[in-house]
């Protein structure tokens, strides 16, 4: 037989290996990433979620700030301080812990966690004595940036308890 009568074809190779479907182990990773993926959102919603006390207290104290700063009414910042303080407190911690400080044990409280002690021995003690001073004496004698700095870092810095 005549080699050029044969009735041969060319060689087919095989089709390449496509990228779908990925292999079993490709889609356990994908599945645990994504899984890792959703728990993380879900944590920083949780988070953020949380923190919606603490921000709307921050945006409270700046209305408070810019309201003395127009009336010059310290017994009116020195009270909404305080009524300011309480509820964000009762937001962090349980009722019965907060609820019924008052005086020199609110104030020990209040200093729970903060680097310096601006409650008890700073100018946020003045916080205890202020509203029920005397009006005609206005803001003599008051720190009230320091009053107003040591609220903002007791709203900004997290509770911490004690174990005592």
């Amino acid at each position: 037989m005549d080699p050029e009568q044969l009735p041969l074809r060319d060689l087919h190779l095989p089709p390449e290996i496509g990228g779908w479907p990925p292999a079993p182990g490709w889609l356990v990773l994908l599945a645990i990433l994504a899984a890792g993926l959703v728990w993380l959102l879900y944590r920083s919603w949780l988070r953020w979620r949380a923190g919606r006390p603490r921000r709307a207290a921050l945006r409270q104290l700046s209305q408070l700030k810019r309201a003395y700063q127009e009336s010059g009414n310290i017994q009116r910042l020195s009270i909404d301080l305080s009524e300011l303080l309480r509820r964000a407190m009762l937001a962090y911690a349980p009722r019965n812990e907060v609820a019924g400080l008052s005086g020199k044990h609110w104030l020990a409280w209040l200093d729970q966690g903060m680097d310096k002690k601006a409650f008890t021995d700073g100018a946020g003690k003045m916080i205890e004595s202020l509203p029920y001073r005397n009006p005609a004496l206005g803001a003599q004698g008051v720190d009230v940036d320091g009053l107003l700095d040591a609220v903002y870092r007791r709203l900004r810095t997290p509770i911490t308890r004690s174990t005592s």
